[in-house]
């Protein structure tokens, strides 16, 4: 009677699912781009990762080219818990906190091994935590390259600019960054692009050399000058309150996994603009101009009151910080 007993007890348990392992955590990565590019590697990293460090406890799903949710709508799924990780370009947070504009100051950081470097200290660090309170929690920074400024005219010297038309993302700090050289900035969308170098609408703009030979903005510009004088990066985010909720060695692998992924994507995002550089120069639309260290330092003087109009609202600690990193 007794074993009768404890074999409907076990059968029971099976039926409702009691005595089997717990499902495991789904978690969907969204993002905007194709598969194929940097920050899409690093999402399919992330998965392989992820599924590996804690087998059957976790089931990542990647959702490329906006299949879910795109720009302007993915923030909202993140904080709704629609969706679990995300990674926006560091200007989509600016109504969170206005401390991530230091990555829009222009000629701050040397290059992306400066850029790398303030990431990884505890300024660059501390900005990962900067909009819990808002609800989201960064995991950890992605390349996507350091811009050029074109134009058709060489832009050796900040005088060069002044009359000159640029176009912009809508960014406070990059229409500064073009009024402090005299220059004329123009808020327009990125589809437009071409045709408004095409047509004269605008003189020159500013892009990471992969937009720059796959929207073919060079054969539209006579000189791209090799300025790396600003970062377009993303943040890897996900939600404050899921995150916070997740078991400890839960968190631990898939921070285990984020940090591994994000290193394999900036690795293929360093590749990939080196590579687009030299098909620029190949296809000898363009001229790539680079420029000395004395006119990176003319450009930087130029620049110094962009920095100090937003110092307050960024922090001159960051700013600081972000200097160190170039040493």
């Amino acid at each position: 009677m007794k074993l009768t007993l404890k074999l409907l007890a076990a059968s029971t348990l099976l039926a409702f699912g009691l005595g089997a392992q717990a499902a495991p955590i789904v978690i969907k990565y969204s993002h905007v781009v194709a598969d194929v590019t940097p920050k899409g590697k690093a999402a399919l990293k992330f998965k392989e990762l992820a599924e590996k460090n804690l087998a059957g406890k976790v089931e990542v799903q990647v959702f490329p080219n906006s299949q879910l949710f795109g720009d302007g709508k993915e923030m909202e799924a993140l904080l709704l818990g629609d969706v679990q990780i995300i990674a926006p370009s560091l200007a989509k947070f600016g109504k969170y906190t206005p401390k991530l504009q230091i990555f829009d100051l222009p000629f701050l950081f040397d290059d992306i091994q400066a850029v790398d470097r303030f990431q990884a200290s505890p300024e660059g660090q501390s900005l990962l935590t900067s909009m819990s309170k808002k609800g989201i929690m960064g995991l950890g920074y992605l390349h996507n390259g350091m811009k050029q400024l074109s134009a058709n005219t060489k832009l050796l010297q900040p005088t060069d600019a002044k009359g000159l038309k640029f176009r912009i993302q809508a960014s406070d700090v990059l229409e500064a960054q073009f009024k402090a050289v005299g220059g004329n900035p123009q808020k327009i969308s990125f589809s437009e692009v071409y045709q408004a170098l095409q047509t004269g609408v605008v003189d020159g703009t500013e892009n990471p050399w992969s937009n720059t030979y796959s929207k073919k903005f060079h054969e539209v510009q006579k000189y791209i000058m090799d300025s790396d004088h600003g970062v377009l990066d993303y943040m890897v985010i996900t939600n404050a309150k899921w995150w916070a909720g997740l078991p400890p060695d839960v968190q631990k692998g898939l921070k285990a996994a984020m940090d591994e992924s994000i290193a394999y994507g900036n690795k293929a995002a360093f590749q990939e603009a080196l590579s687009f550089r030299d098909k620029v120069i190949a296809d000898k639309k363009a001229e790539v101009v680079p420029l000395t260290k004395e006119q990176k330092a003319a450009w930087r003087t130029a620049m110094q009151p962009v920095w100090k109009k937003f110092e307050g609202e960024i922090g001159k600690n960051l700013i600081d910080a972000a200097q160190r990193a170039n040493q």
